[in-house]
């Protein structure tokens, strides 16, 4: 039994350890090699040329989209998210004008930036088409029907208003209604079914107090600006 245990200690004392041992060395010669291979990629001409332009490329499209939704924000009263936003969009341009003024030699870098740019400003323009946030005031000018008309967009959910006026030959109708900007589309429908050649004006509405409005759906963006909002009164 004596001579068996021995001969199991032996075992681990030459298999186990040297190869603990090797593995040991295998991790610190990768330690002191892995920074030299980092500095050696960056210093390639494929990483100067290729890698690091598209970097600020994408990172030109990343704060130019926010910034161009800040500025929408902004114009709609959004004071909750504004700020937000500009923390960001200042973070991410300082990080890639950086790496221009550290190569100012490399002109591909420069192509980057400003191609990030008006593309930044195109995703961002799309961005808050899909989101459509706030409200537009409609304006539609309608005959001697205009109080029709009033009463189909108030069966359809939306509030209407209708207001006698002198027009260049005859008189006419008045017809304001203000929805929300995702109803747009369906406002638009009903109108043009009740007259294709209808004419109409749209326009943006900064802010509107009670009024009749179709329910809308909370998304995560007015659920983070209703957080905002009550953490604000809270202070």
């Amino acid at each position: 039994m004596f001579q068996i245990a021995s001969l199991f200690i032996y075992q681990i004392r030459h298999t186990v350890v040297p190869s603990y041992r090797n593995t040991i060395l295998l991790i610190f010669v990768i330690k002191q090699k892995l920074p030299l291979m980092e500095t050696a990629f960056i210093d390639t001409d494929f990483f100067s040329y290729v890698i690091l332009p598209l970097l600020i490329f994408l990172a030109r499209i990343c704060d130019q989209s926010i910034g161009t939704m800040r500025i929408i924000f902004v114009s709609k009263g959004k004071r909750n998210i504004a700020p937000i936003l500009g923390f960001f969009e200042v973070l991410i341009w300082i990080t890639a004008i950086s790496k221009i003024m550290q190569n100012l030699d490399n002109y591909v870098n420069y192509i980057a930036y400003a191609a990030g740019f008006a593309t930044g400003n195109l995703i961002g323009m799309i961005i808050e088409e899909r989101l459509a946030m706030g409200i537009q005031m409609i304006r539609v000018f309608a005959n001697e029907r205009g109080q029709e008309l009033v009463q189909i967009l108030n069966k359809s959910g939306y509030g209407a208003t209708s207001v006698e006026a002198h027009g260049a030959r005859d008189e006419v109708y008045l017809v304001y209604t203000i929805v929300h900007r995702n109803e747009l589309g369906k406002v638009i429908e009903v109108i043009n079914t009740f007259n294709p050649k209808a004419f109409y004006t749209i326009e943006d509405v900064r802010a509107a107090n009670e009024g009749i409005f179709t329910p809308q759906k909370q998304n995560a963006l007015s659920n983070f600006s209703h957080i905002l909002r009550n953490w604000r009164k809270g202070k």
